[in-house]
């Protein structure tokens, strides 16, 4: 039998049981010992690190062995042996392959990055030179655990009756919520493709094809700000099922979960998860995606504000704002600059500032306890439960900000005091949101999801006379407060989705232009269906231990939405937009309308 050029084993791959066997290794230069008689190289490759030995007993290959540097590739042949002091840390710890004969492949020039380093080099040379970046094992262990995540969500919808469909990249412009990226059109010209938000309304019209059961690993794309947990381009797991209730939903994904828990992480999970709803999650926790790990519960000081002294206080209530606080244990110990770093937390999500008091002395002090009237105080200290050496912040202003303010405030003092406790992960449905929803009082009506979710039966007699009261069946997946998706059941009758389109502003003709083909499809016989669709890049970067999904995309994009690696965005020929019918416009230059000249 001839012998592979490059490899019988991988690098990851030789055991005790394989000492005696001559074997062929190729791979990547970790890291070089030099023992005087001895040269140990660390051989590399996706699957784990191997030992290699030179001895100068071969006087040409030992010479050889000295020369070679890190990132060398090389192919390696020898005998495995059992190593004198095994490495515990390494699969192929036992072992040791005893060179006979040494291929260099390539020879790289200096490197930018140091891939055997225990020191990261920043994260805008890290993603310039990705290439490098994803050689170090650590990487390759997250995009591997990616892997084995996607290969279970496969076998599971197979195995419970699912239909795996691809739906258009190239598709027609809907609004969504977030914006469309546009792609346009040659052989149209002047009419655009658009990339898809979600194959929202194509599984849709899969159900009432009759499909019954859908799920597809979808690349989508929102032109919308990035940050740390968002991308313009990602992948989501997407699914639709036929005559279910939400119920039917939460049991196919709870199995989904248990299972990449049992077969990927190789522990159990404990389903069912806890059902949680909107306006508690919103009233204790301030999110409509809560880490629940830890208490940090806001309090509604309301009952307490009117009348109690405090200017701020009396004002927020009395323009039908909310006055809330959170308890911070020995919280008494933070100083000024403390306190005034979280004002600045709150502030950036619109809070005109932050009260605080401390425990001392049986009662509350600080620099705004004088203006409290007599009795207030006390009763603030009872609705809160504080003790002496506690810290109260409260915040007062419209119900969304007081929200956003507490509930930004909790996790960053639940990180600095340490109140996750570790291991711990909490996963929760958040259910019976609302329908639609207002940025300010008096402005325009959005929608809570989006505009194909089914709202409540009962409320339906309000849609249009009070919307915001209206309930939906929508419902989000959370997870240590991250949200890993959402889904709803859909509207599947005609009359209700033109009904939530004109609570959503739309006239009955844009609906039409918009929309027309959906609600032509309704027309046909469409059955009672819902779904989901869940963030995998999300799921990744939580399993792996990430904070940035970043780190589990092989080529992602900065939060300018640029590819540091291949320099995208990037200008085009003039011949490609001709083609198109496309011309540049400078963004300083002064509008011009008519034909061009």
């Amino acid at each position: 039998m001839s012998v592979h050029p490059y490899r019988s084993h991988t690098a990851g791959e030789l055991r005790p049981a394989h000492v005696g066997q001559r074997v062929r290794l190729s791979g990547w230069v970790h890291a070089i010992r030099d023992h005087g008689a001895l040269v140990f190289v660390d051989l590399r490759d996706r699957h784990g690190r191997t030992q290699v030995v030179f001895k100068d007993t071969d006087a040409a290959l030992y010479a050889r062995a000295r020369e070679l540097r890190a990132e060398w590739v090389i192919t390696v042949d020898g005998a495995v042996g059992a190593r004198e002091k095994a490495n515990p840390e390494l699969a192929t710890g036992a072992i040791e392959v005893v060179a006979s004969a040494l291929v260099v492949l390539t020879r790289p020039t200096s490197l930018p990055l140091e891939v055997n380093s225990t020191e990261l080099a920043n994260e805008e040379l890290r993603f310039k030179y990705r290439h490098l970046d994803l050689r170090r094992p650590e990487v390759v262990a997250r995009f591997v655990l990616r892997h084995k995540v996607v290969k279970q969500i496969h076998r599971h919808f197979d195995e419970a009756g699912f239909v795996e469909v691809e739906t258009p990249i190239l598709n027609r412009a809907t609004p969504e919520g977030a914006r469309d990226f546009l792609v346009p059109s040659r052989l149209h010209a002047g009419q655009f493709y658009a990339l898809p938000q979600s194959p929202q309304l194509m599984k849709q019209i899969l159900m009432i094809a009759g499909l019954d059961r859908y799920y597809q690993v979808a690349r989508c794309f929102r032109d919308e700000d990035l940050r740390a947990d968002r991308q313009p381009e990602f992948t989501q797991l997407d699914l639709e099922m036929s005559f279910v209730t939400p119920e039917d939903i939460y049991a196919v994904i709870e199995g989904l979960f248990a299972r990449i828990y049992r077969e990927v992480l190789g522990r159990p999970l404990t389903t069912p998860f806890r059902r949680l709803g909107y306006d508690e999650a919103m009233s204790r926790y301030g999110v409509d995606k809560p880490d629940t790990r830890f208490g940090l519960e806001l309090v509604d000081l309301g009952a307490i504000a009117p009348g109690c002294g405090f200017g701020v206080f009396e004002k927020a209530v009395g323009a039908g704002g909310q006055v809330k606080a959170i308890r911070v244990p020995g919280g008494g110990k933070y100083s000024r600059k403390d306190i005034t770093e979280l004002e600045a937390e709150a502030k950036e999500v619109g809070a005109k500032g932050l009260a605080w008091l401390k425990g001392e002395g049986g009662s509350l002090g600080g620099s705004s306890a004088k203006f409290f009237a007599p009795g207030a105080l006390a009763a603030i200290r009872t609705a809160m439960a504080a003790t002496d050496g506690d810290l109260v912040l409260a915040v007062a202003d419209a119900p969304s900000v007081v929200a956003a303010a507490l509930g930004r405030l909790r996790g960053v003092i639940a990180r600095r005091e340490g109140l996750i406790p570790a291991g711990r992960e909490d996963f929760l449905w958040v259910v019976d949101f609302p329908m639609f929803a207002q940025d300010e009082p008096g402005g325009a009506i959005t929608f809570q999801h989006h505009p194909f979710t089914q709202p409540r039966e009962a409320d339906l007699p309000r849609l249009e006379s009070e919307p915001l009261s209206v309930r939906s069946h929508a419902y989000d997946l959370v997870l240590n407060g991250y949200e890993l998706g959402g889904g709803s059941l859909r509207n599947h009758r005609r009359d209700v989705q033109e009904r939530v389109f004109g609570v959503l502003g739309f006239q009955p003709e844009a609906a039409r232009a918009q929309f027309g083909f959906f609600l032509d499809c309704l027309e046909h016989g469409a059955p009672p269906h819902g779904g989901i669709a869940l963030g995998v890049d999300r799921i990744a970067m939580l399993l792996s231990g990430c904070d940035s999904i970043r780190e589990v995309m092989a080529f992602p994009k900065t939060t300018r939405g640029t590819c540091l690696l291949t320099q995208a965005p990037s200008a085009v020929e003039g011949s490609q937009l001709a083609d198109l019918s496309i011309a540049i416009a400078r963004r300083d230059a002064p509008a011009t309308s008519g034909p061009a000249k």
